[in-house]
Parts: structure tokens; sequence; C-alpha cells
């Protein structure tokens, strides 16, 4: 049975995914800071794990090595926007986007290293906002910056664990119907939800991971 790892759990896409997991007889950590405590129901064990946050990292590498747990995938879906413009912008929203988005996946990474599998694939969750020549829009300067560094940083890791049978690859989502759209875009509906998102995510993460290795793949319809 495989273990999957999902940062993000507690809403939108994340919370879609655990579902989705669940059908594919497979060990789910969920992850979210919007958990109390530690649960488990059936195969899911829910975790409150805060991705910005050292202390809550180091818990879960505890935990990791307490219940000695290998992964076979890792999704970094949680995510975190702050809809202002470039001037008005704050530097206290503006660590915290990239701590969120950047340096918390790159301190997970590094400290979940002795936890990978054989075949581990790592699947970040990045923006069309962040592929260079797509779309932007005013208001996510902050946001769309720190997706651009994910990709660069997937490219990066593929380059770095070639000569391993790892896989690190980057889904740049377009427009999906959840909470964070609605953040960003109010009076938008987008043509897809979380639920067939989801969907796509893990069957990509579980099947596909042969056939990719350091690939950044669009996956949108509209953007918005």
């Amino acid at each position: 049975m495989k273990t999957v790892l999902i940062t993000g759990t507690s809403r939108g896409i994340g919370a879609k995914l655990v579902k989705e997991f669940e059908k594919e007889n497979t060990k789910v950590l969920a992850l979210s800071r919007s958990y109390t405590k530690k649960s488990q129901q059936g195969n899911v064990t829910y975790i409150s794990f805060d991705i910005s946050k050292e202390k809550s990292i180091q818990r879960l590498v505890s935990f990791l090595k307490e219940q000695n747990i290998f992964l076979d995938i890792v999704i970094n879906n949680a995510g975190k926007l702050v809809n202002a413009s470039f001037e008005r912008l704050s530097s206290y929203y503006l660590r915290q986007i990239f701590e969120v988005n950047v340096l918390g996946v790159f301190r997970l990474l590094q400290c979940l290293i002795p936890f990978f599998s054989e075949k581990v694939h790592v699947v970040n969750i990045s923006s069309m906002g962040g592929i260079q020549g797509a779309m932007k829009f005013a208001g996510l300067s902050a946001y769309t910056s720190s997706k651009a560094v994910l990709i660069s940083l997937t490219e990066l890791l593929a380059e770095e664990y070639k000569d391993s049978q790892w896989h690190f690859n980057c889904l740049a989502l377009g427009a999906v119907q959840t909470e964070m759209l609605l953040e960003a875009f109010p009076d938008y509906k987008a043509p897809i939800n979380a639920e067939e998102m989801a969907k796509y995510i893990k069957d990509f993460a579980l099947y596909q991971y042969p056939y990719f290795n350091g690939k950044i793949l669009q996956v949108a319809t509209t953007t918005p």
C-alpha cells in the first residue's frame, strides 16, 4: 500500500485529494494548520501542520520516525494568496506568502528526504500565473511571483537528484472553482471544480510519474 502526504487539505483541491486517494486504498497523511490535533479515520491520518513553522515540520519528522513511514507521493498543495496592489502589499503579507508557497516547501522537502521511498513522486502545485509569458493579473504580484519560484525549484530538484529514481514534477493550474479563486476573482466562475481537478492530480501522481521528471505541466482551460 502506497503512502501519500498532502499539504493544505482542509479545503478546496486538497480536501478533495484526500477523498480521491482514499478510493485508491492508499495511506494518506493529510496536513493542515486548520486541524487542532492528530486524528485517524480509516487509512487517513489528519495532522495539524503549519508549513511556515519549523517546529511544525520537526514534529512531522518525529512522527514519521516513530511510525517508520516512507513516502511514495508528496503533494505540495498548501498555498496562500493575498489580493493587493503592488504598492499596498505589506512586507508582513509578502513574507507570509513566500513562507507558505516557497520557503516552507523548500524546508519541508529537505526534511522529508530521509523518508522518501525508492521511487517517490513529488508533485508541486503551482499556477498558470507562474508560467513565463502566461497572462498576469494586477493584485497578485506576490502570489504569482512565489508560484514562479516553485516552478524553478521543481526543475532544479529533478536535476539535483537525476541519478536517483525520484521524480519531481509541477502542475501549473488554471482557474479552478475554489475558495482561493474567489479571493482573487470574486465574480468569476471557473469551468472546472475542485473535485475534477483533484481526480486529475491523483491520477497524475499515482500513474503518470514514470513518464515525467522535472516537467511543468500546464493544466488549464482558462487562466481565468
